[in-house]
């Protein structure tokens, strides 16, 4: 196959692969690299679904090529946990059951990530504004503003 060679850094393993110029960082994701997590829910950035970090960046990965993966730093829900050990987010959504079809999880567990990353100890309105570009259809939020809210808590160590 020719395309464009990349070589990028994905959930802290050197990967390289080669791309179509008009393929989405999501495709390569899960089509090329097996890494099925991100999900596209809409195609358009609208619902987050597809959710992960670039150079500690939110971004939508239906929105972002492959071929600009070159060189960067990308994280996606397959390297939350460590290992067999969930992250903390992972497990209070768990515990709260703030998932149900699992479409939107990942991106929600990403953008939360990516919130506490920059605001460790978040009130319920900045956790509903973190999370306002990622859309569910099966719950009410409230379940999901509850996980993250118990996972910051139990992060800073409250």
């Amino acid at each position: 196959m020719s395309g464009i060679a990349v070589s990028t850094t994905i959930n802290g393993d050197d990967v390289e692969f080669l791309c179509q110029a008009e393929e989405t960082l999501l495709e390569v994701l899960r089509d090329r690299l097996g890494l099925t997590g991100a999900k596209e829910g809409c195609g358009t950035g609208d619902c987050g679904a597809c959710s992960v970090l670039v150079d500690d960046r939110l971004v939508c990965s239906c929105l972002v090529l492959g071929a600009e993966a070159e060189g960067r730093n990308i994280e996606t829900i397959e390297g939350m946990a460590d290992g067999d050990k969930l992250h903390p987010l992972q497990r209070k959504f768990i515990e709260h059951a703030a998932l149900q079809c699992g479409i939107c999880t990942p991106g929600f567990l990403i953008a939360a990530k990516d919130l506490l990353a920059k605001n460790a100890d978040p009130t319920e309105e900045e956790v509903r504004f973190g999370l306002a570009g990622n859309l569910c259809r099966c719950t009410g939020y409230d379940k999901i503003v509850r996980a993250v809210l118990d996972a910051a808590s139990e992060m800073r160590g409250a």
